[in-house]
């Protein structure tokens, strides 16, 4: 599946992303920092259209975000990041982030998002096509 093309099937969206060499501690592991960045690359390579497709024109910024280490993440050529949208509101949407390695979770986060206006610092609602596509990556939360 394409990194732009939301699946609308209720399924997560696979992002597979390379570790570099600097993300490992000196214990092995990939630094707990380094997670978050590759949270926000997974989201940025999904977001981020490639060409002018209308969604989010102005960027989009984190307002919130959670996390927990579920394992020892460790340094292998690559990472899985399962990206799903589960709550989206009027002027925000939240993504869950779920890594896997070895076909086990390693992290499992949520960052609340909000579109920017053409301002590039106050927030807008989300425009009709950006929910349409939000919609098409929605997956259910589980209880």
């Amino acid at each position: 599946m394409s990194e732009n093309t939301p699946a609308g099937t209720g399924v997560p969206i696979d992002m597979e992303l390379q570790l570099r060499w600097s993300d490992e501690d000196a214990l092995g592991h990939v630094n707990n920092a380094r997670v978050v960045t590759l949270m926000e690359e997974a989201r940025i390579r999904w977001t981020q259209p490639r060409g002018k497709s209308g969604r989010f024109p102005f960027g989009t910024v984190v307002a919130s975000l959670q996390l927990n280490y579920l394992r020892p993440l460790y340094y292998q050529p690559t990472l899985v990041v399962q990206l799903s949208v589960v709550r989206i509101g009027t002027k925000s949407f939240s993504l869950r982030h779920v890594g896997i390695q070895d076909g086990q979770p390693v992290f499992d986060g949520t960052s609340v998002m909000v579109p920017l206006a053409e301002d590039k610092v106050s927030s807008r609602a989300l425009n009709d096509l950006e929910r349409a596509w939000l919609e098409g990556a929605f997956v259910e939360a589980r209880v």
